[in-house]
């Protein structure tokens, strides 16, 4: 299975990007899917989620109303676009997908993509 974020990049604040996560490489569709991200000394955080029928969505309180999580399943893409950038924003993004199989919760993550958010 392979997670392929792309997207990321530098941005004045105010700013917008939208971030992809690409899925390939299994025949199994993907539970739920989400976005994490990690500054710098800092603990990797969920930033957005959203279940595999895209009803359900959730967001940290830090990007709510800013940010907004997506999927389209026939394309095997996650989305997430991020509007009003803050330079407390900046990060490495994380693509995340959950399956469950077989009784088994499997948790992949991608590459990571660098969002940079100047002032």
């Amino acid at each position: 299975v392979q997670l392929v974020e792309s997207g990321g990049g530098l941005v004045q604040a105010g700013g917008s990007l939208r971030l992809s996560c690409v899925v390939s490489g299994t025949a199994f569709s993907t539970n739920s899917m989400g976005w994490y991200r990690q500054a710098p000394g800092q603990q990797r955080e969920l930033v957005a989620a959203i279940t595999s029928g895209s009803d359900s969505t959730n967001y940290a309180d830090s990007v709510k109303g800013r940010f907004s999580i997506s999927r389209d399943n026939a394309k095997n893409t996650m989305y997430l676009q991020m509007n009003s950038l803050k330079p407390e924003d900046t990060a490495v993004y994380y693509c995340n997908a959950v399956f469950k199989i077989l009784g088994k919760v499997l948790h992949y993550w991608g590459q990571g993509t660098q969002v940079t958010v100047s002032s």
